[in-house]
Order: C-alpha cells, then structure tokens, then sequence
C-alpha cells in the first residue's frame, strides 16, 4: 500500500485517523493499540509472510532490553552476555534475509573461476523495511543495557518500532524521541493546527513525488538501464542520466519524508526531521548532516563512537571512518555497487576532515575569497554527490563504469538525447523538446538550491494566525495535492528507499 496510492490516500488512512481519536475519547491504552494493529495490517499488507518476523522481532527484542537493563535478577557480566547475544541475533537474521542472496552469488563467481561445483541458489525474498526496524531495535537494546530507557509499556514499543509511518524507508526512530510521546496526553487530542500542517506536508511530499521525482525517473531509467546492457553513452546523454537521478532520488526521499512526517503530524505525533535541503550542502561533513539525518546519526553513535571515533588518533579516525561509511553503504544494499558508492563517501570524508586540519594555515590567505570558497564548495560537493550516486544507481560495476566514462568524454559534438536512436530498447527517454528537458531542469535545481524546506514554509503558514492565510493555506493544498493525485494515478510508483 504505497503513500502515494489511493488505496492508501482515501482508504486506509482515513480509516485510521478517525477511529484513533474515536478511541482516544474513551481509551488513550485503546487509540495506541488500535494505532499498533494498524501499523501491522500495514506492514502485513505488503507481506503477510513477513509479519511474523516482525511480530517475533519485537517481542524478541523488548524482552531482551528488560532482561539486559540494570536493576533486574541478572548480573552485570550475564547482561553484556545477553545484549551481545540479542545483538548478534538481530545481525544475523538481518544478514541472512539482506546478505545470503549476495554471499551465495560471490561465492558461486569465485567457484565458476576454479571450475568447481556452485552452491544453490536460497532466493532469500527480504522483508520490507527490515533495515529500519532491525537498526531501531539495536539501538533501543543497547540504551536498555546502559540504563537510558524508562519506558516498559509493551503497547508502546510495539507502535514505536512498528508505526506505520517509518516502518518501511525511515526515518530510523530512537525511543526517547516516540515513547514518551504514547504517554502525553495532547498526543490523543485532536487539534486543528497540527491536522493542517500535517495535510501540508502531505500535499508537498505528494507533489514532489509524483510531479518531479516520477518524472526524472523518465529519464534516468532508460539511460542508466541502457549503460547496464553494455551501451556506451556520450557526455550529454551521460550527465542527463546522473543528474536526473540526482534530482529524483532527492524528491523521491525528501517527498517521503514529508509525507510520513505529515501523516504521523495529524495524529499528534512528530517524527524527528530527516531531510534538510542537502544538496546546499557546502561539504561532505555538512551533506551527512542534511541527509537521512537520522542514519547519518545512528551510524555516528553507535558505530562510529563504539568504533572509538576521534579518541585514537588521525589514523584510527580515519579508520574508522572509513568503515563506518562502508557498513553504510553495504546496510543499503547487498550488492559491491553499494560498498563502492560507501567507500568514495568515505574517501570524500578524510579529505574533507584533512582539508579541515589544513585550513587554518591557509585561512588568512583565502579570507578575502570567502565569498567565491562557499561557491566552490557547493559546487564541488554537489558534484562529488552526483558521481557518487552512479554508484549508488547502478546495478553491475561495468553499469557504472560506463556512466563514469561518458561523464568525462570530452570533445563529442552537442546532441539531443534523440541523437541515439535505438540505445534505450524499450524504455525511452520522454518525447519532449530539448528546451522543454532543459526548463524541467532547471526548475528542479532552483526548487533543490532556492527553495526553503518543507518544514520551514510549513511552519510559517501554520504559525500565521489570520484566516488570509488559512485560506491561502487550503488553496495551495488543494491544487497541489489535484495535481499531485492525478499525476500519480498514470504511473504512481515505490518509493526509492523501500528497496533498503
């Protein structure tokens, strides 16, 4: 049941919404519950096969952190026993379900290399959303045994790792952030204020993804599917196709981050913000601060400060940087395209932490050109993020290696996209005019570099008290959200971040 669909839209959602605040009158424990049973009939709808992992997931797990928590019969040495054991359950059944497909296949390669005999194929099918509520969980397990969790209402945790919202693409929710707020009482309240901001959000994320990220997926999927099947591109064709999946994947994610951060807004409940405007970025350090904030904030606590951080010396921060950023790109997908898109990233990072060593040496010389050095930063950042996402978009390596060579193939006389007839088989690149790939370009780098955030205009319309602005409030969300419904009803698709 996807966001964006209206299954979801007119069916499910409103369904939800109005017998959670039906319950609350009578029941705050009746409206978490309800809210718990339909976060699983959500999940359950895209796989029932896979909601009894999810139901065993859970219950697994929030027994593990009561047991694994100071204070209880069990003593120091037999709780670090028990969190190490929960922990390397909770990677285990992960790698199986994300990594056993991948394993087997390399295995297989290096077998056919020796002319030996290949292992069978597992077709392992994974779970939606395994990702983020196995990392969730990891993190709750090990606040539990460091004594930093205070909320044992299973009710809640169920709804805290399951709720509907972030189960599938994020964001990745910590228990101090969700918990608590299944206790307040304003959560179950209806109130005006946050059912129109919720309604804002939704419209916006809707129409980025159904009125630009569905559209520049037109034209990166036949490139990059053309550069899959051994098809060699030019430098225009090239840039088209990295650029447009630079612009899709940032609607695609950011709509749905708006989305969720609305649709969970109208029941009282704030999902911590996951997305700011990162392709403003003037660094790398910077992008992983605007990008999938709260990955970039779970792999900062708990894996890079448990990996020691910066307490061990350049080179071991270095270190662990690196491998930090490789993990990351592996936990997005098993495949060598990822670690590869983890590993530059992670490159990008010791160059940008040792440019910042050097900087103050060389500061009194460029203060004059401040100005111009923000410039060049964005610009240079945008750009390593473009490459990297070749990557991160390919399928094979050859894929990305030739996407790579047509981005630097220099001196090839300009030519339309039309200019390569037969190159794309059956997916072909929108029937439009060059002028009219240039406008829609153009228009979403100005929506991605001049544009406030979702959050930030959101904010100010619903902090304005006059019915001026209600009413202009209501226009823009019912235009945007027609045209974003009817947009979508010709070619809704997933959501980019359901594949991790």
């Amino acid at each position: 049941m996807l966001f964006n669909s209206y299954a979801f839209l007119l069916g499910f959602y409103p369904a939800v919404f109005g017998v959670f605040f039906l319950l609350a009158r009578r029941s705050e424990s009746l409206a978490a519950g309800w809210l718990a049973a339909a976060s699983l009939f959500f999940y359950g709808y895209w796989s029932a096969a896979a909601l009894p992992l999810l139901i065993g997931s859970v219950c697994v797990n929030y027994f593990a952190g009561l047991r694994a928590s100071p204070g209880g019969a069990a003593a120091d040495r037999a709780r670090r026993r028990l969190l190490i054991a929960a922990v390397t359950l909770n990677l285990v059944v992960l790698g199986y379900f994300k990594y056993a497909n991948f394993f087997i296949d390399n295995v297989n390669l290096a077998l056919r290399a020796a002319s030996s005999d290949e292992l069978a194929a597992l077709n392992v099918v994974l779970p939606i959303g395994i990702s983020f509520f196995t990392f969730t969980q990891i993190a709750y397990l090990v606040d539990c045994y460091e004594g930093k969790v205070r909320e044992r209402n299973f009710v809640h945790y169920l709804l805290f790792v399951s709720y509907f919202p972030h189960l599938i693409s994020g964001p990745v929710l910590h228990h101090s952030q969700m918990m608590p707020q299944f206790r307040r009482r304003e959560t179950y309240r209806l109130q005006p204020n946050n059912v129109l901001a919720g309604l804002l959000f939704v419209a916006i994320g809707l129409a980025k993804k159904a009125l630009l990220a569905d559209e520049f997926a037109q034209y990166a999927t036949p490139i990059f599917n053309a550069t899959r099947d051994g098809h060699e591109v030019g430098l225009l064709v090239a840039w088209t196709g990295a650029l447009a999946y630079t612009l899709q994947l940032y609607f695609d994610f950011s709509g749905y981050t708006d989305m969720a951060l609305g649709l969970s807004r109208m029941l009282g409940i704030h999902l911590p913000v996951n997305f700011n405007s990162p392709y403003k970025a003037t660094s790398i350090i910077e992008f992983w601060r605007r990008w999938h904030i709260t990955l970039s904030q779970f792999l900062r606590d708990y894996l890079y400060f448990r990996l020691g951080g910066n307490r061990r010396g350049v080179v071991r921060r270095y270190v662990n940087l690196m491998t930090t950023m490789v993990l990351g790109g592996l936990w997005h997908g098993a495949g060598w395209t990822f670690v590869a898109w983890g590993a530059l990233h992670g490159a990008y990072l010791l160059m940008n932490h040792a440019w910042r060593r050097v900087m103050p040496t060389v500061r009194p010389l460029v203060q004059p050109l401040s100005a111009v050095g923000t410039f060049l930063g964005a610009a240079l950042t945008f750009i390593a993020v473009t490459v990297a996402w070749v990557f991160f978009r390919s399928s094979t390596y050859d894929g990305a290696a030739r996407m790579l060579r047509g981005m630097v193939r220099f001196g090839e006389p300009g030519c339309s996209l039309h200019c390569y007839p037969g190159v794309f088989g059956s997916l072909t690149v929108p029937p439009t005019s060059q002028t009219y790939t240039m406008t829609f370009f153009a228009l979403g780098l100005t929506l991605v570099w001049c544009f406030p955030t979702s959050q930030s205009l959101t904010q100010h319309l619903t902090g304005v008290r006059s019915a001026a602005a209600w009413f202009f409030a209501g226009v823009l969300l019912m235009c945007i959200a027609l045209l974003a419904v009817v947009n979508a009803s010709h070619h809704s698709s997933e959501f980019i971040y359901f594949n991790f």
